[in-house]
């Protein structure tokens, strides 16, 4: 089994690629909540629904996020009628979160719910939220402490950061086969996804840190930066804001205590050759994700990395 940690779009990505070249079912998938959000009443977990919807071949590629060639006419009659309109949820969409949530005000579990959907749509990989706890990921900006879709989505990732935490993080514990899985893992894998708000709060709920740490598996991850700028996204900010230097040095510290392969782009094969230690091997290759044959690409590059015997057992999978 292969444990995934992961989040956002260069997550969804990277398990993208996974599925091209290893068996669904031999997938464990550790995703990020912290971006969780409640919208228009409905509960919306946005890193579970990327993973969910690529694994079922229904994400969007244009647009990273949501459902293939969905329509928005929901979205426009709740803006008619004045209501807020900034967080675009598309109507297939719509049918995810509204399932989520009847289940969710029924006493189920995020776990629950999540396996369900997935369950539904035929998936053959295991998908876990980070806990069934609700974990927020809150950005401190001048101009207030905001949401993470907030301050992603609404303002566009404009404001300065001050501050990142996560509302909740301390009270929470793992979901039901997190720590199981960590522990029995052939390889964990963290996705070039930002080391700060979508493995970050994965990694703030007590137990997740240590049981990466005493794993015997290896653990791999891919960076999200090339040279001093994130991929996409805000990253960088993040990570300044976080006293990370925004660099894979600045990646490799942020997973310094379980971490035992990074791999980072040739560009930076000067940096990865000064950072490679007895303690962390770095090794180079080119990790964007343009097409298909890209993320078949690094993922077989990061589960080379873990346990090449994998890949071997796996020759064929597209």
């Amino acid at each position: 089994m292969i444990v995934v940690l992961t989040g956002g779009t260069g997550g969804a990505k990277f398990v993208d690629g996974l599925r091209r070249v290893i068996p669904a079912e031999e997938l464990t998938i550790i995703v990020n909540t912290g971006d969780d959000h409640v919208w228009w009443g409905l509960y919306i977990s946005p890193d579970i629904d990327s993973i969910v919807y690529v694994l079922s071949d229904l994400l969007s590629s244009e647009r990273g996020w949501g459902v293939r060639g969905d329509t928005f006419h929901c979205l426009q009659a709740m803006k008619e009628l004045g209501e807020e309109a900034w967080f675009s949820v598309g109507d297939r969409d719509l049918a995810t979160h509204l399932l989520r949530t009847q289940m969710l005000s029924q006493g189920q579990t995020l776990s629950s719910a999540t396996f369900h959907i997935a369950n539904k749509l035929g998936l053959r990989s295991r998908i876990l939220p980070m806990s069934d706890m609700r974990v927020e990921t809150r950005i401190d900006t001048p101009a207030g402490d905001l949401s993470f879709e907030e301050y992603f989505v609404k303002r566009w990732y404009q404001d300065p950061v001050n501050a990142v935490h996560f509302r909740g993080s301390s009270d929470a514990e793992p979901a039901p086969g997190v720590m199981d899985a960590i522990a029995s893992a052939q390889a964990v894998l963290v996705a070039p996804s930002n080391p700060v708000t979508s493995i970050g709060p994965i990694l703030g709920v007590p137990g997740i840190r240590e049981a990466l740490h005493t794993t015997r598996s290896k653990v791999v991850a891919v960076s999200p930066i090339i040279g001093n700028a994130a991929v996409t996204g805000p990253a960088a900010n993040l990570m300044t804001a976080q006293g990370l230097p925004v660099s894979i040095a600045g990646v490799a510290k942020a997973y310094e205590d379980f971490l035992d392969i990074l791999i980072a782009d040739d560009s930076d094969a000067a940096a990865a050759q000064l950072l490679s230690s007895d303690r962390l091997q770095v090794q180079c290759t080119n990790i964007l994700m343009r097409n298909s044959e890209d993320k078949a690409r690094i993922a077989r590059a990061a589960l080379t990395s873990a346990c090449p015997e994998i890949i071997t057992e796996s020759a064929g999978i597209q």
